[in-house]
């Protein structure tokens, strides 16, 4: 799990010393869910400390705050500013970045619409989401939970609400010894991990869950597609059975916090001969090249960060 340490946190505007960074007790957000985050990394490259796909997560934050009726007073640009900002002044690499848009006022009450939208952005330490599976392979379980329908509640916001169905699987995989739970969709084909997507692999072919399975629209997800793709592997995205998952030849997990990760077992089934398969291994190998700055094709997704301004010296009063 995470350890929540940092030397500072963006709120509305201006930097806090991160134990100064509090809401009221009675925010509408705690008692509803009704908050939107994204979750976004900041690795060390030969130029220095850089964010991976910055554009892509403010984007995403921007659309899942308008599902949920929530107005930002910040522009795209703005934000994203605001992130670079909090990681220059925390200076911990590599680092997880935590953007959340809330209520923190203090309002009871379900359809609090109009009390005033707050930001606050973190930065910490980043570690292994999954421990050191996230190398030799996770054993997954297939949670008993399902992933709820889009017209349920919009599984394309990565909302603080949603995830009380991860926590829920998340904890049941936990207590029977596993690392990671598999929820599937209402219909029984595969959805998603408690914070991840899942690719499946036969043969040279992957395949991963699409919108018909209700799935978060993971940055990691897009950014998987498209390497492998350059990678020359033909990638479709199709309603994935249990079947085919059991059966597949390779599996892996994909997420901001948890890279990529193979799959080695579900339940009691393992999933192809090793772990990591020889075509997982090589997507792996490429992503972590891409996020150290290492293939210049995808600098595009590298936002640097400048290291911040050392603060002028202290005035000098003459008598």
């Amino acid at each position: 799990m995470m350890a929540a340490e940092g030397k500072s946190i963006w709120m509305d505007g201006r930097l806090v010393d991160f134990g100064d960074a509090r809401v009221h007790v009675l925010n509408h957000s705690l008692h509803y869910g009704v908050a939107v985050f994204e979750g976004i990394r900041a690795y060390e490259t030969l130029q220095g400390p850089a964010i991976f796909r910055l554009k892509e997560h403010v984007a995403r934050l921007l659309a899942s705050a308008g599902l949920y009726q929530m107005p930002l007073r910040w522009s795209a640009e703005e934000i994203a500013r605001a992130i670079v900002e909090t990681q220059a002044a925390n200076g911990i690499v590599p680092s997880y970045i935590r953007p959340i848009a809330y209520r923190g006022e203090p309002a009871l009450g379900v359809k609090n619409s109009t009390g005033k939208v707050s930001l606050a952005i973190a930065a910490i330490p980043a570690k292994k989401y999954l421990g050191d599976a996230s190398e030799s392979g996770v054993r997954a379980k297939v949670s008993p939970f399902r992933k709820p329908r889009s017209d349920s509640i919009p599984s394309f916001a990565k909302a603080a609400g949603n995830y009380l169905n991860s926590y829920l699987a998340g904890v049941d995989a936990q207590k029977d010894g596993y690392e990671e739970a598999i929820l599937l969709d209402s219909n029984g084909y595969v959805a998603e991990g408690t914070g991840e997507n899942i690719f499946v692999v036969r043969g040279e072919k992957v395949y991963t869950p699409g919108l018909e399975s209700d799935i978060l629209l993971g940055v990691t997800r897009s950014s998987t597609i498209e390497i492998a793709t350059d990678l020359g592997y033909s990638v479709t995205e199709k309603m994935v059975s249990m079947n085919e998952l059991l059966t597949a030849d390779e599996a892996f997990f994909s997420g901001t916090y948890a890279e990529l990760a193979p799959i080695k077992q579900v339940g009691q089934y393992p999933i192809g001969k090793r772990s990591p398969g020889p075509v997982t291994r090589r997507i792996m190998e490429q992503f972590r090249k891409i996020v150290h700055g290492e293939v210049s094709q995808y600098a595009r997704w590298l936002t640097p960060v400048p290291a911040l301004a050392p603060a002028p010296p202290p005035r000098v009063r003459r008598s």
